[in-house]
């Protein structure tokens, strides 16, 4: 299995979108709390349509809490300051794609914690701020499964 992870999400609609992602493509999801919204809300409901019962989600109370759970694994964290490109990493089942929050990214503490190796970036134009999370995170998954021989899906 290959782990979606998004730390403290903000916005229903690319949380609902991703919930399908893990759904269609047997990726498990993991959710960091504190959560900008209500798992139950509308527009989550509505971008994962009925997906939200075919998905494996993890709910998580802390950065530290999901840690506890990882055990071995490699993780790997995506962000616009990451020097590699995320195409580059040899991806394992198993292993953790973290996302961060859609405003702010992933916080310099967890970036730090994941080492300069294991921070992906997407490549993007040189004045671009940021891809939708939804979008980057289907980019990544992706990606990691092509090199897996679709082994999930």
């Amino acid at each position: 299995m290959l782990n979606i992870v998004l730390f403290e999400p903000e916005i229903p609609p690319n949380t609902g979108n991703i919930i399908r992602l893990a759904a269609n493509s047997g990726c498990y999801l993991h959710l960091i709390e504190p959560i900008g919204f209500d798992l139950d809300e509308k527009k989550v409901r509505r971008a994962g349509l009925d997906y939200h019962e075919l998905a494996n989600v993890t709910l998580h109370k802390s950065w530290t809490a999901f840690l506890s759970t990882t055990g071995e694994a490699s993780l790997y964290g995506l962000s616009t300051k990451g020097s590699r490109n995320y195409h580059e990493a040899a991806f394992q089942l198993g292993d953790y794609l973290i996302f961060g929050p859609e405003t702010r990214g992933l916080p310099d503490s967890i970036r730090g914690e994941l080492g300069v190796d294991r921070l992906l970036r997407i490549p993007m134009r040189s004045n671009s701020r940021s891809l939708n999370l939804s979008n980057a995170v289907a980019i990544v998954a992706y990606e990691a499964l092509r090199q897996l021989d679709f082994a999930e899906c």
